[in-house]
């Protein structure tokens, strides 16, 4: 295990533990005690994953977050004491992959550090024998240069929508059931957090459909799941 993980946060007594427990699982851990400084040490080093904390003085964890997105598909994990909804969500929107609410435990802390990793890895592959590029003439997915193009353009999805996109798109035309979702993408942790794959199955619509109001790819059967469908 050589993942290398970030932590950004100004509280350096927890930085300081959560190092330890990402040293004590096996990971190479480094923090960073600012928002900029984390910045700055995300572009030297390129971690596997991020581990952010919000409330920061200065440059806070919603615009790091958003720096990031615009430059990486890095897996980002918030950890925060705001455990509302309305933070959590906010949180996802911004383009992270987890939410961790303080206080939390280690073993909370490393399992969705490994489901997090897990599923970032899968995305950029995981296509052997199978064929390695859909195209319908309007989508286009390379699953082995991690690429989605529509109507040509291409189009930036972190890792977690790339690997629920692939998902869909590989069983075509079958419903797939929320938990089944979950399982296969974020891992059996988060099996019956259903949030989670309505808010990701909204950011797919915004950024592949045309209509993102009435989807004609990603379709929602209610009650069960959601289908993908070629039209």
């Amino acid at each position: 295990m050589n993942e290398t993980v970030l932590v950004i946060d100004d509280d350096r007594d927890l930085a300081e533990m959560v190092k330890m427990q990402l040293e004590h699982a096996g990971y190479q851990a480094i923090v960073a005690y600012a928002g900029l400084e984390g910045l700055q040490r995300a572009y030297q080093v390129r971690p596997d994953l991020v581990i952010l904390d919000i409330m920061m003085p200065g440059m806070d964890g919603w615009e790091v977050c958003q720096r990031l997105r615009e430059l990486s598909t890095v897996p980002i994990i918030i950890l925060s004491a705001r455990g509302m909804k309305d933070d959590i969500v906010r949180g996802l929107e911004a383009g992270a992959d987890d939410y961790l609410v303080k206080p939390f435990s280690a073993a909370e802390l490393i399992a969705r550090v490994k489901a997090v990793l897990r599923r970032a890895n899968n995305g950029r592959g995981g296509t052997k024998g199978r064929s390695r590029i859909y195209s319908n003439g309007y989508l286009t997915i390379d699953f082995d240069r991690h690429l989605v193009t529509v109507k040509g353009k291409r189009v930036n999805l972190t890792p977690t929508e790339f690997k629920l996109l692939s998902l869909l798109v590989r069983n075509e035309g079958r419903v797939l059931p929320h938990r089944y979702l979950l399982t296969q993408v974020w891992g059996p942790e988060y099996a019956d957090d259903v949030d989670y794959i309505k808010l990701y199955i909204r950011y797919l619509r915004q950024k592949i459909e045309e209509n993102p109001s009435q989807p004609v790819y990603i379709q929602t059967e209610w009650g069960v799941g959601y289908r993908f469908s070629e039209v």
